[in-house]
């Protein structure tokens, strides 16, 4: 009896060195990602998104180091954002100039900006009504975002932009539009929020698929990403 004792205690301790072990080289090989997407940043993203990834760059870009958007974007969108770019603003296309290595090494020291999990309210369905949805467009976002989601210079950003809603979900329009973004100028329009515009999340739905609606008269959509 003591020796099947025995032996069960050690297969244990056993087990609980092996995961130690094995946390050890996920949180090492985590940790030389972070230290390589430094470099890679500091070298490519450092001059427009500023050293601490505020915005605060020689050539003023998006703040990225925000808790909103860090909890509203996948590694995937990251990684989307830094490959492809987007077309129309001064945020070029990186897969051309990086590795895959490099990519995902520069998604994992953004990610590592995280310091908080947020939930957000998000209905599990986006649909609404486009008409109704331009209607509040044109009272709560045009002065930022330009006519029919064309955007403005130093203002906001192309929503009808195609690359930009090629890589972009329903979700995080609607996390962006409800919540806003820290450190920029779009603040929270959720009604309850504090934050000038109060719109319900039906009326946050509706502006979320007339924004839709603007790309897929120009593209098919099935182009775009599943919410």
């Amino acid at each position: 009896m003591k020796k099947i004792f025995y032996s069960l205690y050690g297969v244990i301790i056993i087990g609980i060195i092996i995961c130690i072990i094995n946390s050890g080289i996920f949180n090492s090989k985590n940790s030389n990602a972070i230290a390589a997407g430094e470099k890679v940043y500091q070298k490519q993203c450092l001059i427009c998104h500023g050293e601490n990834g505020k915005g605060e760059g020689k050539n003023a870009g998006t703040a990225i180091n925000n808790q909103r958007y860090l909890n509203a974007v996948s590694n995937k969108d990251i990684y989307n954002s830094v490959k492809f770019g987007r077309e129309g603003t001064a945020m070029p296309s990186y897969g051309p100039r990086l590795s895959e290595d490099e990519l995902n090494n520069v998604v994992a020291f953004i990610r590592n900006w995280q310091t908080q999990e947020i939930e957000f309210d998000v209905p599990k369905k986006i649909t609404g009504d486009p008409l109704n949805g331009e209607k509040q467009y044109n009272i709560s976002c045009i002065n930022c975002h330009g006519d029919a989601g064309s955007g403005k210079p130093k203002m906001g950003t192309a929503l009808s932009n195609p690359e930009y809603l090629k890589y972009t979900t329903d979700k995080q329009i609607w996390i962006g539009t409800a919540y806003g973004r820290e450190d920029t100028r779009m603040g929270p329009s959720l009604k309850g929020l504090d934050g000038v515009r109060q719109l319900k999340k039906q009326e946050i739905s509706d502006i979320v698929s007339y924004i839709r609606s603007i790309k897929v008269k120009q593209k098919s959509q099935n182009d775009y990403l599943e919410p």
